[in-house]
């Protein structure tokens, strides 16, 4: 077949390509990502080395190629294996052979393994790996390297468990998903079967949910800590206008920790039977919290419930942990000068409240709530609590005319 390399690198308009040049040119533009992806590699590796391997490097990277820390923290344990354990899983993305997906299912794969052990499987690999996809590369990896270190399977069962963790990820229209991740198999397995006993028997006794909303539904109320049954109630923070309320617009709330959420769903769930309703007075030209109202069910935790309430999420740029899972931090240390007061105060994860003690990282907290984070390296980036809505113009004074 012609060499479209060169073809590719000049064509931004395909819309002359033949079927035959399309598959080509899509073909090599993926070599070339490849071959990016491990200079990328290169470089993340680098400067983990220039900063000693530490843990804030994730949330470095994470700022400067604006994605998730999840994302930031697999480039950076891939870099460090491809550029240390597997070199000719690099060369084989030099020579755009593998991707970077499948780079990552490699280094995971022999994660557990000596660093001479890995390199012996990354050699028995290179001959293998083009032409696959993630999933074959996986496989193909995981096989090896049980072959290359047959007496580990011990130390890989505890090396993988070892991993567990729950996941949360944030769909659209208001839903979400959580998973217990690497889990222990005979528990996990132990958890289905009881979750699909329940919503079984919910369905024998007349439910007219399926079985898939019935086994989800059961294993969030498990959750929750009911019986699979009625609901639990759970704190949430859900931000709406007064006038969304009363049905009187559509405009969307806000869910902590998820983001918008649609007004009728928003509805629901505040005229639910557990809902506690909050009078927050906001600043009518910012949008910003200035007070809570006091009526309320329970009684205020005061200036705490206050910050979280401002804040609703970590305020580390790019992280969404609620506020009601973060550490209240002084912004100036108190033994600095810094005051216990809603001025002084930002809700940080406890990552994040970690990452503000790293060497070279200063936070600085701006009087009108902006949050300022100063990177090792120099970069700056600012997060400001969410306004409740959108600025509004300030009311005709009483020489004023109302606008027409």
């Amino acid at each position: 077949m012609e060499d479209y390399s060169a073809f590719s690198a000049s064509y931004k308009d395909c819309s002359a390509l033949t079927d035959v040049e399309c598959v080509a040119v899509a073909k090599e533009a993926s070599a070339d990502i490849a071959r990016l992806e491990a200079v990328r590699f290169r470089a993340i590796a680098q400067l983990s080395r220039h900063r000693d391997g530490a843990s804030s490097v994730v949330q470095e990277v994470a700022f400067e190629l604006s994605v998730v820390d999840g994302h930031a923290g697999a480039l950076v344990s891939t870099a460090e294996a491809l550029t240390t354990r597997l070199p000719r899983t690099l060369g084989l993305m030099d020579r755009g052979l593998v991707s970077g997906a499948g780079a990552a299912k490699v280094a995971a794969a022999t994660g557990w393994l000596s660093d001479d052990d890995a390199r012996a499987a990354d050699a028995l690999l290179e001959d293998r790996l083009e032409g696959k996809n993630t999933e074959q590369i996986r496989k193909a990896a995981s096989h090896v390297a049980g072959i290359v270190d047959r007496e580990g399977a011990e130390r890989r069962t505890e090396h993988n468990r070892a991993g567990r963790r729950l996941r949360v990820r944030h769909g659209e229209a208001g839903v979400a998903s959580i998973e217990v991740e690497d889990g222990p198999v005979e528990r996990v397995a132990a958890a289905y079967t009881r979750i699909d006993r329940e919503a079984r028997a919910l369905r024998a006794g007349g439910e007219t949910r399926t079985l898939d909303q019935l086994r989800a539904d059961v294993a969030l109320d498990l959750l929750l800590g009911g019986q699979g049954g009625p609901g639990e109630r759970s704190e949430v923070f859900l931000y709406m206008d007064l006038n969304t309320y009363l049905g009187l617009n559509e405009d969307p709330a806000d869910l902590a920790g998820h983001g918008h959420i649609p007004a009728s769903l928003a509805r629901e769930i505040a005229s639910g039977p557990d809902a506690v309703l909050r009078r927050i007075i906001t600043d009518p030209l910012s949008g910003q919290v200035l007070d809570l109202g006091r009526e309320r069910y329970r009684p205020t935790a005061g200036l705490g419930e206050f910050v979280r309430v401002r804040d609703r999420e970590c305020r580390r740029p790019g992280c969404h942990r609620v506020a009601q899972a973060c550490d209240l931090d002084h912004s100036v240390p108190w033994q600095f000068g810094g005051h216990t007061s809603a001025d002084d105060l930002v809700d940080l994860c406890r990552r994040d409240h970690r990452l503000k003690d790293e060497p070279g990282w200063i936070y600085t907290l701006a009087p009108d709530g902006t949050l300022t984070v100063t990177t090792p390296t120099g970069q700056t980036y600012d997060s400001s609590p969410p306004p409740l809505h959108e600025p509004r113009p300030p009311a005709p004074t009483a020489d004023e005319p109302p606008p027409f």
